[in-house]
């Protein structure tokens, strides 16, 4: 048997933050099984800061390289960019704020060699931090086997993106990355999951996943409600709900994210933090 490939995709913007992705790049540098390659595709203009600590990297770790966008385009644009110069059998993502276990690659490939070859990404619960990793003890689940996953995809992303890994060939085959506004992810698992794919998530977190205010400001900011609408139509066309079930989804999705931010934080501790698997995100 070959030995896989394995490339590992992120993107950059003017808003990401030095300091957070040495972070990222320093875990990526410690796995046990690292990436053959990195594609950091730098999504329009960087800082000064971010320019140098990748020019830095770079000199330190050749697999490293850039994919470079004149202007910004978003999350959605920038991954198709990056996932188009990808030929290695398994992509990686991480975002450039999150940090990775040592031992992810590893456990993934393992774990995906023992599924079937119709399985398309392979999830992981995430290990939540607010400043550094290991910051506090609260896991964010999400189902498991591809059934419920399956199930799970009519209402809610059912992986965490940056914690997945997936087979190249079946994603580029599906369309890869949509830019459906801070929903190309859950897009793309629809995608997927409509041609027949399976998703899956292991029972272990193996990434470290930065949730702060930020964070619940992408997800409740300006373009929401457009890219929920989106989305929903999205699963119709897909033939996973019908037009009622997408109108119920629109409904309670939207109600969710015009909770205050207090009340917000608490309701997605509810949902996400016990052993029962959430219904929103």
């Amino acid at each position: 048997m070959t030995t896989p490939q394995l490339s590992c995709l992120m993107s950059i913007y003017l808003g990401t933050q030095a300091q957070q992705l040495k972070l990222t790049l320093d875990s990526l540098a410690a796995q046990t099984r690292p990436a053959d390659e990195i594609v950091l595709v730098e999504d329009g203009p960087i800082s000064p800061e971010v320019q140098q600590l990748v020019a830095e990297f770079k000199q330190q770790h050749p697999q490293l390289r850039s994919v470079v966008l004149a202007e910004n385009g978003g999350l959605g644009r920038a991954l198709a960019a990056g996932l188009a110069t990808i030929e290695m059998d398994y992509v990686a993502r991480i975002d450039s704020d999150d940090v990775a276990f040592p031992q992810r690659f590893e456990k993934q490939l393992a774990f995906f060699s023992s599924q079937p070859a119709n399985t398309a990404a392979v999830g992981t619960p995430v290990a939540e931090f607010e400043h550094t990793p290991g910051d506090s003890d609260t896991i964010r689940r999400l189902p498991e086997s591809a059934a419920e996953c399956a199930r799970y995809v009519k209402l809610n992303s059912p992986l965490n993106h940056p914690s997945v890994m997936m087979r190249t060939k079946l994603i580029k085959e599906v369309g890869g990355y949509q830019p459906v506004h801070q929903m190309e992810d859950y897009d793309l698992w629809a995608r997927l999951i409509s041609a027949g794919y399976q998703l899956v998530n292991m029972p272990e977190a193996l990434t470290y996943f930065r949730v702060d205010d930020a964070q619940f400001a992408r997800r409740t900011g300006k373009g929401m409600f457009a890219a929920e609408r989106q989305m929903q139509r999205n699963l119709v066309s897909y033939g996973l709900v019908s037009r009622p079930r997408a109108l119920l989804n629109l409904v309670m999705r939207s109600a969710y994210r015009m909770l205050p931010r207090g009340i917000l934080r608490r309701a997605y501790a509810r949902l996400f933090h016990r052993g029962q698997h959430s219904q929103l995100t």
